[in-house]
């Protein structure tokens, strides 16, 4: 279990990772670079050498300061540590919207501490905003200060405001059926946010994000930002989200237990 100092100390090194991915993506942002598809899939799925670099930076700098500790990224693959300890990492989440030049993408960094994520970490270098979530509260810091983070107090669809990546997601018929449902029940819908709509989740201006086929790295440094922050998240049947998959997160109980009960019948 981490103590309070090892939080602290993690937490810090958090920052020294989003510089260091930062030093390499921002270069690359709106500069026209070039963007290749990964093998083996089907629908286009877009890959870049800032994607590529980014990880190796922060890996570089985990396998320095934590060499037993585990790491498992988008681009590189897993390593196994000696120790529990494993870092998720995702260098662009949103390499769409990066490649597109949107600046709804972000650095993705989690701590597990072989259970759970317990510390996690959104970096926006663009807009210079950093979401942290860790024991006691979730926070984001940016060029107007550091704010703590708490979800809305949104407990019914009908008030609610959903957001999702991009609706063609969902290619199996129920998922399909069971967002379209989910979605007609809501206030207002937004589309195209990727890992910042979980953040603004925290933060308290979006009340519902639903999505499917995820991976344990576009998810696991999301969890401890909206549960510190107060909100909920799970896969679409209540459970345990961190290995991805299809994923809902609530800004409050009541929220979240009236999309369960539309979702977990897909």
């Amino acid at each position: 279990m981490l103590s309070p100092q090892d939080i602290d100390e993690l937490t810090a090194f958090m920052h020294e990772l989003a510089e260091a991915a930062a030093k390499v993506t921002l270069p690359h942002f709106r500069a026209g670079l070039d963007v290749d598809h990964k093998e083996g899939r089907h629908a286009f799925d877009p890959v870049t050498a800032a994607d590529r670099d980014a990880e190796a930076a922060i890996r570089k700098l985990i396998g320095a300061r934590y060499p037993s500790h585990g790491i498992l990224g988008e681009e590189h693959g897993r390593e196994t540590g000696s120790s529990d300890h494993l870092w998720v990492i995702d260098p662009i989440d949103g390499t769409r919207s990066f490649i597109c030049g949107v600046p709804l993408w972000g650095t993705l960094v989690a701590l597990n501490d072989g259970n759970r994520p317990v510390i996690g970490m959104m970096d926006q270098p663009f807009t210079r905003e950093r979401f942290i979530g860790r024991p006691g509260g979730s926070t984001l810091s940016s060029p107007h200060g550091t704010t703590v983070l708490k979800t809305s107090g949104c407990k019914a669809l009908a008030d609610a405001k959903l957001g999702n990546t991009d609706a063609g997601m969902f290619t199996d018929p129920k998922e399909k059926s069971a967002f379209r449902e989910l979605s007609s029940k809501v206030r207002l819908r937004r589309f195209g946010g990727d890992c910042y709509f979980y953040c603004l989740l925290a933060a308290g201006t979006i009340d519902l994000v639903v999505e499917t086929a995820l991976e344990a790295y576009d998810i696991q440094a999301l969890i401890p930002i909206i549960e510190n922050a107060g909100g909920i998240v799970t896969d679409w049947q209540g459970g345990d989200p961190q290995a991805g998959g299809n994923v809902v997160a609530a800004a409050t109980p009541e929220l979240h237990k009236a999309a369960l009960e539309i979702l977990s019948q897909a």
